[in-house]
């Protein structure tokens, strides 16, 4: 290595340890001169020898690169979001399902401020950070690697032995005192103010000049490391060694060895939240044990070893000045108020969700009512209460709608359920769209370059009036319309033909059955193998599949005797949709396991827990989370709960090794 090399990475090095100091450790060990003089020494170092260029160098942090279009990324790791609580009570029973599954009740947890920010998504190589992506919907985000870069805080080169190749969650956040600084100077120079920390944080990501997002306060705080290493036992341990590579992780997370000492730390920082420099809205609850967070999985959704306890929300007053209805694809019908706008948790509130005719009715709710409106967690505010001492003289009670406010049909509510609905399947147009969106979205058949604005233009359009008539669309068809380019109504076109290679489970998720999400898509896929044998299964058939109550049943049976349902079932078959389990993944099932249910717990070797549920699965069997009389193997690995054993020799359950499960379904 060449003098000129080693100063260049001396003055790398020392200035990396500056940023960490000051923006890690809140402990200056230089003044903003100093660092400046060096700063600027190392950019004309490296001006003149480019062949020392390096993306991770701290001169890079200053921004300026142009980003015109983010590129979706998919996540190597899905990104779950958290299971909310909102009492105590939801904290106990969490804890009860947890030492149900995991058979011991001796479990030690970590308590964590839940930061109100935007979720971002690390990823380092070698100790080298490579890029980064919003969380997104959980399965793909946007690549903001460019601007991430600007954030001092994040460290772009690790400072100690940690893991090689992982990921990095945390949470882009705006301190208060730069988000009061920066309004400050928007009011000076007479711009609208940012309405709160969160969206200005989240938007600051989606910034195309990376040098404008430079000049923003913004912050992370990790909370969690992603990897398939095991070099670490446990969740805080391996939090402690990201902090001293040089992350920014929070001081404030706790070790708690009982329920009690995680109440400790809620009804500690529900009183002291609001001394903090950051917003926060609750506490996240995790175990701490890394096996243990293995072997409890996920749902659909979130983890099942973590939990978000959200602090109360905080409650404002306003006038509801109208009930108007909105009509869903289902033709559910969700009656709306309309208020007198106000500030809530930093967002101006001009609308919330009243539900269904049952919540207006039990909360007693009426026009020129002044209610009270919270978020408590939820996106959408709601109404909690009314103030009956202020109500006008005048008033009278809310009659619920009876005919349509699209199309005018008379709705229709059967017994048991909630909602209202307009029957008219095939005239209303909210509905129309709504189902030919839900079929074009990502989780079903992943359309790219039809989105729902387009879907409602094309249907005016009289070209579509289903999602069947997207595969008679031609790219002449769809070029006149408004704001549409050649280039988008070929990268439309090609995007509706290549969904015809989407595997069954998610056209039949498509398809809109109401009560049929992704999971019981998958079910009934793998159950039936074809839209056919779906379509004519009878009440009986439907209900002997695992997960499948009444409800859906009838639902599917109504949807199969349905004239219009079999005609588009039928075109969509002739377009060459798969509306059947490939021959590919039919040849990777089999019924070797039929009937049998398994317990998987332990870690293991030559295939990860996902691999062996879904070999489970594939080959006919069922896997349940917790030991009972109707488990039939426990496939263990290393260190297995020892009351999980205990329990399995209690009941006669056979346990067996990883090797012995592959031999049997080999």
């Amino acid at each position: 290595m060449n003098s000129v090399q080693q100063q260049i990475n001396s003055l790398r090095e020392e200035l990396n340890q500056h940023n960490h100091n000051y923006y890690v450790l809140d402990n200056a060990t230089i003044s903003d001169y100093d660092f400046d003089i060096k700063l600027k020494e190392l950019e004309k170092l490296e001006a003149v020898n480019p062949e020392f260029f390096d993306q991770n160098s701290p001169t890079q942090r200053v921004g300026g690169e142009i980003t015109k279009n983010f590129t979706t990324i998919v996540h190597k790791n899905r990104m779950y979001s958290l299971d909310n609580s909102y009492s105590k009570e939801d904290l106990l029973d969490w804890e009860k399902r947890l030492q149900k599954n995991l058979g011991r009740e001796d479990l030690e947890y970590t308590c964590e401020l839940k930061y109100d920010g935007a979720s971002i998504n690390l990823t380092y190589e070698n100790g080298q950070f490579v890029k980064a992506v919003t969380r997104g919907d959980g399965f793909q985000g946007d690549e903001v690697t460019t601007n991430i870069r600007t954030i001092k805080s994040i460290p772009l080169v690790l400072k100690t032995d940690f893991v090689r190749d992982f990921e990095m969650r945390g949470e882009i956040i705006l301190p208060l005192d730069g988000f009061r600084k920066m309004n400050e100077e928007r009011v000076e120079n007479g711009e609208e103010e940012y309405r709160n920390p969160r969206n200005t944080a989240s938007g600051s990501l989606k910034l195309q000049d990376s040098g404008e997002v430079a000049k923003r306060p913004l912050d992370c705080l990790l909370y969690q490391v992603v990897t398939n290493e095991r070099k670490y036992k446990t969740h805080f341990e391996s939090l402690d060694a990201a902090r001293k590579a040089g992350f920014k992780v929070p001081n404030t997370i706790t070790l708690a060895n009982s329920i009690d000492k995680v109440f400790d730390f809620v009804n500690h920082w529900d009183q002291k939240r609001h001394d903090l420099p950051y917003e926060t809205d609750g506490v996240v609850i995790k175990v701490n044990n890394l096996q243990q967070q293995e072997e409890l999985g996920y749902t659909s959704k979130s983890p099942r070893w973590a939990i978000a306890y959200k602090f109360k929300a905080a409650q404002v007053s306003t006038i509801l000045n109208e009930i108007t209805y909105q009509v869903g694809r289902t033709g559910a019908i969700t009656p709306v108020a309309n208020l007198e706008p106000v500030q809530l948790a930093g967002t101006t509130v001009k609308r919330a969700s009243l539900h269904n005719a049952d919540q207006i009715e039990k909360l007693d709710i009426r026009i020129n009512d002044t209610v009270f409106v919270e978020k408590g967690g939820e996106i959408i505010p709601k109404i909690i209460a009314v103030d009956f001492a202020k109500r006008p003289d005048y008033s009278q009670e809310t009659m619920y709608a009876t005919h349509c406010p699209e199309c005018n049909t008379a709705l229709i509510r059967t017994e048991g359920d909630a909602k209202h609905y307009c029957p008219n399947t095939y005239g209303c147009a909210p509905q129309i769209t709504g189902r030919i969106q839900h079929f074009i979205s990502r989780k079903a058949m992943d359309i790219d370059g039809l989105g729902g604005e387009t879907v409602d233009l094309l249907r005016k359009e009289g070209l579509i009036e289903n999602y069947a008539d997207l595969y008679d669309l031609r790219v002449e068809q769809v070029i006149p319309l408004e704001r549409m380019a050649e280039k988008s109504a070929q990268n439309m076109i090609e995007g509706i033909e290549k969904s015809k290679e989407i595997p069954f489970e998610k056209v039949l998720f498509a398809l809109g059955i109401r009560f049929v999400g992704e999971t019981v898509a998958k079910k009934l896929a793998k159950h039936f193998k074809s839209i056919d044998n779906l379509m004519t299964a009878d009440f009986e058939t439907l209900i002997s599949v695992d997960e499948i109550g009444d409800r859906i049943a009838e639902s599917i049976l109504e949807f199969s005797n349905d004239l219009g349902n079999i005609q588009l079932v039928n075109r969509l078959k002739s377009y060459g949709v798969q509306l059947q389990v490939s021959e590919e993944d039919l040849a990777s099932q089999t019924d070797k396991l039929q009937g049998k249910v398994f317990v998987v717990s332990g870690v293991f070797h030559q295939m990860n827990r996902n691999e062996l549920k879904k070999a489970i699965e594939d080959n006919g069997g069922k896997v349940s989370s917790s030991i009972s009389k109707k488990t039939d193997f426990i496939v263990a690995g290393d260190n297995m709960g020892p009351s999980k054993k205990t329990k399995a020799e209690d009941l006669g359950v056979a346990i067996i090794s990883e090797q012995e499960f592959i031999e049997m379904i080999n």
